[in-house]
């Protein structure tokens, strides 16, 4: 194809998305929208009518193309970052910023909105369709609508700036993640490691050429599967300390530091709130979320940590009077490298618990089995795996259905009972250098129930990505149980996109408020704690045996192990996120590292050395313009909704299909289409309570 990223093609020819092509499709699709929203901006004939298809879905269908193109080439840039990529990207980004972010604060196109807003035709609407509206609406308000034109046109250069350093800060992320390795001669240093850490740092060893079968040798990434297992078990504390180290260069120190940046992005925030008229970038963001402002968030942040610290100051004396009874010496504050190693101790010792005994038990395509399993009967569906096939980029690619890396596979999900084609989706698990960080679901197509055009249903199409444990030494990829957890989250919010039924593309799936889209993820790790739901797929990769229930009974004893502690660590992020963007002109100025300790000193274990602040390296909050930007309270606050709900599934029987069926009904298939609040009130028959989450993390008696 002559603009291959345009191609509409539900399988996407992975193979022809190469980096010289995006410049021009880019173009191309730029070209297309510009000229439809110059016609929606022209001033109206005398006796144009305004309607519902002429205004808002005209406008909806405007940057189709665009946003085609566009999610393929962020999502590119996430998976596959090659340098070319990287610079056919940055090329385009200011560009495709000023585009969208010029959409409401073109005067014609909102005086058309306003003047549809306030014919008889609008007055009708209802269902979706009046949702669209008043959404509409508020997003050209919240985003300078009403600005006068010199705000408007300093507002165009605030996005795009953003937009730019934030990738900045992507890329810094990326880059000093994949800039530190440690190379380990000697196997006595690695003692403590379980088999399969060891085996994973000698399979990275032998990818990047190093050591040989006479003469092995381990090598450590930053990498979660290469990092994590040595902070948490290698004896050497000297080792420890020189992979924690090599964790603090993430965004910090020498070319890749986002010191600089980060002031730089929270200075732009807060001038672009300012603009808008609001006092700072945080009330701007929650305008329109279920917190509705950052004094009700900081509030609940604040609540739960009154609810949290006296247990987090036990766990604290817990931990460090272990140690001290371990070691003869007086208790005292933990090095940050040694942290991890002695709470790992201490479960062991408080529960005979080891997470490593799991870990047989979780080889991830039993995982993916089982989780499908349980999907398909709690919410009546139907998943397949279709055979795939991959060529380099560049490379002619045999007939079959794409995947942009031999590693990625291809799913078909459809209703169990209509048989009725729901969506598709890729699923891509394991860490590569060309590859970001962490775990995420996103979605390439958004497709439209049946009836809206008189057509058949099309399908969604949706991803996941994470970067677990992988296959080594000859075995297959078996996870950890928080890896198993991070599977099904990510799930979750693929059901959120791929269950979506609203017509309106725009309102579907995880096109919800910030603070209520990790509902169906988190809901979802639910069901790695219950018995009925391992038993679907947690057996052991060599024997099938499901996990036996000594081991079980001991994995739910240490659940809510130093809960209090992940529970403060979790909100000390929320109360770092939101002083930085309330409190922005307090703070200017000041050394980062001494501001953020200021801030979440009471939220933090006290500790020997104090680490550089996880600023730098939050992808979180400033590698997007926005993001989970003053929202990174919605984790917790999403969980307050989870643990209620989940009140339901557990009456219910766990794998209650009739349960599933009105979360799938209620939720999963509204998406935006209704207000969050009463959606959740529409499943739950009430507002949510916080009694469940303190229950299930152990902080409050049932």
């Amino acid at each position: 194809m002559v603009h291959p990223f345009l191609d509409n093609d539900f399988h996407i020819r992975w193979s022809r998305l190469v980096p010289e092509t995006i410049e021009p499709d880019i173009n191309l699709a730029l070209e297309r929208a510009q000229a439809q929203i110059d016609e929606l901006a022209a001033p109206l004939c005398e006796h144009a009518r305004l309607t519902f298809e002429n205004t808002l879905l005209a406008l909806e269908q405007a940057t189709e193309d665009l946003d085609l193109v566009w999610r393929r080439v962020g999502h590119l840039d996430s998976v596959r970052n090659t340098q070319a990529l990287r610079e056919a990207y940055n090329h385009m980004l200011p560009r495709v910023t000023e585009f969208y972010a010029k959409l409401p604060l073109n005067q014609g196109l909102w005086q058309r909105i306003e003047a549809y807003s306030n014919t008889e035709d609008a007055s009708k609407l209802s269902g979706a369709r009046a949702r669209m509206l008043s959404e509409t609406l508020a997003d050209f308000r919240q985003n300078g609508a009403d600005l006068s034109a010199d705000r408007k046109q300093r507002l165009q250069v605030v996005q795009a700036e953003l937009a730019r350093l934030t990738q900045k800060y992507s890329e810094n992320v990326l880059d000093s993640t994949n800039a530190w390795a440690l190379t380990v001669d000697d196997p006595g240093r690695l003692t403590g490691l379980p088999p399969t850490a060891l085996a994973i740092l000698r399979s990275g060893a032998a990818a990047a050429g190093l050591g040989s079968e006479e003469r092995p040798v381990w090598r450590i990434t930053l990498k979660a599967p290469c990092f994590l297992p040595v902070l948490e078990h290698a004896d050497d504390a000297g080792l420890r300390k020189q992979v924690w180290e090599g964790t603090t260069t993430i965004g910090y120190g020498g070319q890749y530091d986002n010191t600089e940046l980060i002031w730089r992005i929270l200075d732009l925030r807060h001038e672009k709130a300012a603009l808008l008229g609001k006092e700072h970038f945080a009330d701007h963001v929650l305008e329109r979320r279920m917190a509705a402002d950052s004094a009700s968030a900081m509030q609940f942040v604040e609540d739960l940590y009154r609810k949290t610290k006296p247990a987090f100051e036990r766990e604290i004396e817990d931990l460090e009077r272990f140690r001290a009874q371990q070691t003869g010496e007086p208790a005292a504050p933990f090095e940050p490298w040694d942290l991890a190693y002695w709470a790992e101790k201490q479960r062991r010792a408080k529960y005979n618990f080891n997470d490593e005994d799991l870990r047989p038990y979780f080889p991830i395509d039993g995982v993916l089995n089982g989780l499908f399993r349980i999907a398909e009967k709690i919410f009546q569906l139907k998943i397949r795996a279709l055979d795939c096939v991959h060529a380099d980029p560049g490379a002619h690619a045999p007939d079959g259905i794409e995947v942009w890396h031999e590693d990625v596979k291809f799913y078909v999900l459809g209703d169990a009972e209509t048989g009725e084609h729901l969506g598709s989706f890729y699923a891509d698990w394991h860490p590569r250098d060309d590859k970001r960080a962490g775990a995420w679901m996103s979605y390439l197509y958004t497709g439209e129930p049946p009836g809206i055009t008189g057509e058949p249903r099309k399908p969604h199409l949706g991803l996941i990505c994470g970067n677990l444990t992988p296959s080594s030494d000859g075995k297959p990829a078996l996870l950890t149980h928080n890896e198993v957890q991070t599977v099904f989250h990510e799930f979750g919010h693929l059901l959120h996109h791929l269950l979506g039924d609203v017509e309106i593309k725009s309102l579907n799936g995880v096109n919800v408020v910030w603070d209520f889209v990790e509902l169906p993820s988190q809901i979802m790790e639910n069901f790695c704690w219950e018995r009925a739901s391992l038993d679907l797929f947690a057996r052991h990769h060599q024997t099938g045996e499901p996990i036996p229930e000594d081991l079980f009974e001991k994995m739910l004893a240490a659940r809510n192990y130093r809960a209090a502690t992940a529970m403060m660590r979790q909100l000390s992020f929320a109360k770092l996120d939101l002083e930085l963007h309330m409190h922005y002109n307090q703070h200017r100025g000041r050394d980062l590292d001494e501001l953020a300790n200021e801030l979440v000193a009471d939220y933090q274990v006290p500790l020997s050395t104090r680490p550089p602040t996880i600023a730098r390296r939050f992808s979180h909050l400033f590698s997007s313009s926005t993001g989970y930007a003053a929202g990174y309270y919605s984790y917790k606050w999403a969980e307050v909704l989870d643990a209620d709900a989940f009140t339901r599934f557990m009456e219910g029987g766990v794998l209650s299909p009739e349960v599933g069926r009105e979360f799938r009904q209620k939720i999963l298939s509204k998406g935006n289409s209704v207000d969050a609040a009463r959606l959740f009130r529409d499943f739950m028959g009430r507002n949510p309570g916080l009694t469940a989450l303190l229950v299930r993390s152990g902080l409050t008696a049932a």
